[in-house]
């Protein structure tokens, strides 16, 4: 064999194994998949990582987050239960340079394969309110049953020309809600989007939405004996008003007043409140305050007497010590182990980091233990569901966190390097 030759071969090989290492593999039985939204790449990223070691690998697909007209930027990713398909929201001013109102928004319909790659397989408009005003999804939850979709619509405006001037008019947020067919297929249920009656001042902006549990987790959650309830509630954030408003979830997907209430009930939190999450167990109720730095704990009334409950309503009574200091500043996503017995939280600013806390299970109160470093302008968390797996989306670095999870003691252990993926990624899921 000539010099040449060999040369030429030890170079193929080489790219070869650089091909591998990018493109990677994934396979089910050893292997978990996190999912990435990119801001500035428009496209959808998948990332496979080994169960035992969370070595991370890129998976060769990258589809595009369609418009219309044009590609769109995300805000939100959420997984169906069966982690088949991935729902996307995607929204982008149509002409920013002379109109800051006027918007387009899409929810984007993925299918993920059986080799960890991402396939677009259609997209799905929300309705508009009063049939000319597009609404603007911001947050994504979906029930445990895979019924229903719930999207949080931040308030927006609309221009008019008063004395020849273009003048924008505030349009309040909304809550839509689309069943979940055959392949995914998304159709908005009567009455959607949802909004408050009457005005309000300010007008409500809808910034995350969740949903109480009609499946509950095995053991080690403390529910895992109890049998779930069937009936279904939802709690939608709302910036504007500093408050959490709860609604019933019909069988068919329309929301409505909790069981004997006379009007759609609230519960306040601390100011400009950025997301919300409810434990496993339908128990508690999270809220990071962006404004006001700390995290709003409420207890769910689901039974008569537990936690002071005079009904078993679904409403929310402040737990104790509420609201949570946390560390570092600008809280803005957070996310509940899926046993229920820590709380992770994301601060964006100052620190940059996430913070680890424990749950009290007969109160809902919380207790700080941990910090870990992330990335530059953290914006987003998921948590695997065997609770071994945690990742957070760095805008800014262009990075994914990634942290083992110890679920009995709820210790993170930060997985080597941070995954790179395309520019700005934001959102994060993972299976």
């Amino acid at each position: 064999m000539s010099k040449r030759f060999g040369w030429l071969l030890g170079l193929g090989v080489l790219v070869a194994i650089a091909f591998l290492v990018a493109c990677g593999s994934y396979s089910p039985s050893s292997d978990g998949l996190v999912i990435v939204p990119s801001l500035g790449s428009d496209v959808v990223q998948s990332f496979s990582f080994n169960l035992s070691s969370g070595h991370a690998s890129r998976i060769n697909s990258n589809p595009a987050i369609p418009g219309p007209p044009d590609q769109g930027g995300p805000s939100a990713i959420v997984l169906d239960p069966s982690g088949q398909f991935a729902f996307v929201t995607s929204s982008h001013l149509l002409n920013p340079s002379t109109d800051q109102c006027t918007s387009s928004s899409t929810i984007a319909t993925f299918k993920i394969n059986s080799d960890g790659s991402v396939s677009s397989v259609g997209q799905q408009t929300p309705n508009k309110i009063n049939t000319t005003i597009p609404v603007v999804p911001v947050a994504l939850a979906i029930d445990s049953a895979g019924k229903y979709l719930f999207v949080a619509d931040s308030a927006t405006c609309t221009l008019s020309i008063v004395n020849n001037v273009p003048t924008p008019n505030v349009v309040p947020g909304a809550i839509s809600v689309f069943s979940i067919g055959a392949n995914a297929a998304l159709t908005e249920v009567a009455g959607s989007p949802f909004t408050l009656p009457g005005s309000t001042v300010p007008p409500p902006s809808f910034v995350g939405v969740a949903v109480t549990r009609t499946a509950f987790p095995g053991p080690p959650a403390a529910c895992f004996t109890q049998a779930p309830p069937s009936n279904e509630y939802l709690y939608a954030v709302d910036n504007a008003g500093n408050q959490v408003v709860a609604f019933s979830v019909s069988s068919g997907g329309a929301l409505g007043l909790l069981p004997g209430a006379t009007g759609i009930l609230s519960f306040p939190t601390g100011t400009r409140p950025s997301a919300v999450a409810v434990d496993p167990c339908n128990r508690f109720l999270y809220v990071t305050n962006n404004g006001s730095n700390n995290v709003s704990g409420f207890a769910i009334c689901s039974k008569i007497g537990q936690f002071g409950c005079v009904a078993d309503d679904f409403s929310l009574l402040p737990a104790p010590n509420s609201p949570f200091s946390i560390p570092g500043s600008d809280p803005v996503a957070l996310a509940v182990d899926p046993f229920g017995h820590f709380l992770f939280v994301v601060g964006q600013t100052t620190a940059q980091q996430l913070s680890s806390h424990k749950i009290a299970q007969a109160t809902g109160s919380l207790t700080q233990f941990d910090t870990k470093a992330t990335g530059q302008q953290p914006v987003s968390i998921a948590i695997r569901g065997d609770g071994a797996w945690l990742f957070v989306t760095n805008t800014l670095s262009g990075t994914v966190s990634q942290f083992g999870l110890t679920p009995a003691s709820g210790v993170l252990t930060p997985a080597g390097e941070a995954i790179t993926t395309d520019n700005f990624p934001y959102g994060v899921a993972v299976k």
